[in-house]
């Protein structure tokens, strides 16, 4: 029996491109003492798979010859720990492949829940990583203004949505009047702004006459810059990624940045959903009030097959998707 994986074939110089990698077949691996045999069940896709191509960071980086890592829901299928049991449900950074052998101590054993999508959306990174940013990092109080950037993607919806539930205003930012006027109709945001339009400046500031209060920022570059100029003293902005900046060989920045903090008193911060890990729990209660209220709309952008990972993958780079992106390799455990 064999094992596919994809593999990076060679490191993108600048966009990505579905020849950057290659689908190959492995032998099926074996678990060793205290490890486990997964079978990969969703594969979230982030932009973070491809700024892990650019160096190390957070996390060790991507080399030509690797199989592409990526954070995924697992059925146990074969165990040598007693941590884990044939059959339990599981979470773990994974690899685009339909099966890994991991250490059961790397493996975080999930429920069986009637959408397991909604592992990796709403109560998964998604989701957490929207609470944590927002709620830890941009703390928003009642009647403040939140501007959120990639609005119709899988963190930015649920910030606004969390941001609304909280009594703020919510203005978004997204690609294309049909996304904008969906985050406005279905998520509920209060108003929406396409970043693709000339004058993004000019339309943020009619959308937030009392400025902004809390920004949290998913790409970084132009953007950034022009809600910067627009930020309230003492304002927050939380840094969750960089997409903007991820697929070129000419990165840039927000000019003038040192004095526009200095001058706000703005406070800065970067974060990853694992820095929070320890109000997990907390984040999942809150969440599954606001899903079971009606407050937050769970969206999800399935793409079917583990040969079709590059393409959801550079999709999502070019924002063509709507909510959490994943690719379903195998069936639902039974």
């Amino acid at each position: 029996m064999s094992n596919r994986q994809i593999i990076v074939a060679e490191l993108p110089q600048g966009e990505l491109t579905e020849s950057h990698y290659k689908l190959q077949d492995a032998p099926m691996p074996e678990p060793g003492d205290g490890e486990v045999l997964l079978r990969t069940v969703l594969m979230s896709i982030d932009a973070a798979n491809r700024a892990w191509m650019q160096g190390a960071s957070y996390r060790a980086a991507v080399k030509a010859g690797d199989v592409m890592p990526t954070y995924s829901i697992s059925e146990v299928m074969k165990s040598n720990s007693p941590r884990l049991k044939e059959g339990d449900l599981v979470a773990c950074e994974g690899e685009w492949a339909d099966y890994i052998t991991m250490p059961a101590h790397k493996c975080q054993k999930m429920p069986r829940v009637p959408r397991l999508e909604n592992l990796l959306s709403v109560f998964g990174i998604a989701g957490k990583t929207a609470f944590h940013g927002l709620i830890q990092v941009g703390q928003p109080l009642a009647g403040e203004t939140i501007v959120v950037s990639a609005a119709a993607g899988s963190v930015g919806g649920y910030v606004g949505q969390i941001g609304k539930a909280l009594g703020c205003r919510v203005v978004g930012i997204a690609g294309g009047p049909e996304k904008c006027k969906w985050v406005v109709d279905h998520l509920g945001f209060d108003a929406c702004v396409d970043y693709r339009e000339a004058g993004l400046f000019k339309a943020l500031r009619s959308e937030c006459p009392n400025g902004v209060d809390v920004y949290f920022d998913n790409v970084g570059g132009d953007v950034l810059e022009a809600v910067l100029a627009l930020m309230n003293e003492r304002g927050r902005v939380a840094c969750c990624g960089a997409i903007s900046q991820y697929n070129t060989t000419n990165p840039s920045g927000p000019r003038n940045l040192p004095g526009a903090v200095v001058m706000k008193r703005l406070r800065m911060e970067g974060f990853i959903v694992m820095d929070f890990a320890r109000d997990d729990e907390k984040a999942t209660r809150a969440l599954q009030a606001w899903v079971e209220s009606g407050a937050i709309k769970v969206e999800e952008d399935v793409v079917e097959g583990l040969e079709n990972a590059p393409k959801a993958l550079i999709g999502l780079l070019a924002g063509d998707n709507k909510g959490k992106r994943m690719v379903r390799v195998g069936a639902d455990p039974a």
